[in-house]
């Protein structure tokens, strides 16, 4: 059993994705080639967002979005301690300061009723992250930055596919960035992301940032990086795109097994009715954790832990814990479980998972599932 089955998923596209791929070596125009604004807009429509632009990564998806808003030095952005570490990178790397916001322990996405009292007068954006494939509470963290004139930028790395009232995720705020890491829910076969936007102005900045700054050849009017995704990326995940409807739908229907396995028997992470998940990862909450996952590892069954460090007590982030800190994310830290997940697994293979994972844990742990 594979925790993410990539194998199996391009055994289903190999033929579009060996001939999109195939595509781009005839042509050789490998950065900025025709596949590039093509995924753009066929991105941009499926969100509704008006502007998509690709960048190398999930991570330089961040970085641009920031740069474009003019985020630096002494200013303050407000995000979770509870995800991958590249979210509150990206902003250390600008100079700026991450504020920290504890979590909601039913969803472990940020908790909007504790980002008020954070808000300072150098607080410039608000940067949740939409996790394990779940949309946070957007429409309040909007509300909240609109009457404090703030941005708010969705880490929706672990989200492109879900939706919140109706909505799709990287099209809930001014802006959203998404992740094309091969293990996300929509990958490409290196590293890749994308930004969304329906502000020109941002969308321009965002396009001359992701090419040193440039204007136009040679003409540098802002401060940027080298942020392309490239052609071949953007390539398979064109590929990749035909098909994406019906992973979605596997996704759901493998976390609906695993539901009417587990719910009520063992710690899951709540989804609210109001939003749709994509199932970056199944997350499930357990007491003795290790003993846990040693179980599974004798069974051969695969299992992560998304995320056993918050970021304010990672040793490079310290500086910037206050004393309240994050208890709640500590504690899910300790807790959160991920078990193996993706449109390729059948329901045998996760009643197996079900089994040893409740025979491990013993005693049901009270569900935290109700939304």
């Amino acid at each position: 059993m594979k925790f993410i089955d990539l194998k199996a998923q391009y055994q289903l596209g190999r033929e579009n994705i060996n001939a999109r791929i195939q595509a781009v070596l005839e042509h050789g125009q490998y950065i900025m080639g025709p596949e590039v604004a093509e995924l753009e807009a066929r991105l941009a429509a499926r969100t509704g967002a008006r502007h998509c632009i690709t960048v190398s990564s999930g991570t330089e998806a961040l970085l641009i979005s920031l740069m474009a808003l003019g985020i630096g030095a002494g200013d303050e952005v407000i995000t979770t301690p509870f995800s991958f570490i590249a979210t509150a990178e990206a902003i250390v790397l600008l100079g700026a300061t991450p504020v920290f916001v504890d979590i909601d322990p039913a969803t472990c996405n940020i908790d909007p009723t504790l980002i008020e009292a954070k808000i300072s007068g150098r607080t410039k954006a608000i940067m949740p992250v939409s996790l394990y494939g779940q949309p946070a509470d957007m429409e309040a963290i909007n509300a909240i930055a609109w009457r404090h004139g703030l941005s708010v930028i969705e880490d929706a790395a672990q989200s492109f596919g879900a939706t919140y009232g109706g909505k799709q995720s990287c099209n809930l705020s001014a802006i959203g960035c998404t992740s094309f890491f091969p293990s996300k829910p929509l990958g490409c076969y290196g590293d890749g992301g994308a930004i969304f936007t329906s502000d020109a102005q941002l969308a321009s900045a965002m396009r001359d940032i992701r090419v040193h700054g440039q204007s136009r050849r040679y003409v540098h009017t802002r401060i940027g990086v080298g942020g392309r995704m490239d052609t071949l990326q953007c390539a398979i995940v064109l590929a990749k795109l035909d098909y994406f409807d019906w992973e979605l739908q596997q996704r759901a229907r493998a976390a609906a097994s695993y539901d009417a396995l587990l719910s009520g028997k063992i710690g899951l992470v709540a989804r609210r009715r109001d939003r749709s998940s994509v199932f970056a990862q199944y997350t499930v909450v357990v007491e003795q954790r290790e003993r846990v996952r040693a179980a599974l590892d004798a069974a051969a069954i695969p299992s992560a832990v998304h995320y056993p460090v918050p970021m304010h007590l990672q040793p490079a982030y310290a500086r910037w814990s206050d004393a309240a800190g994050a208890p709640v994310a500590q504690a899910m830290a300790a807790r959160v479980l991920s078990l193996p997940m993706g449109p390729y697994l059948d329901d045998a293979s996760i009643a197996r998972v079900c089994a040893v994972l409740l025979d491990a844990a013993g005693a049901p742990a009270p569900s935290c599932s109700q939304p």
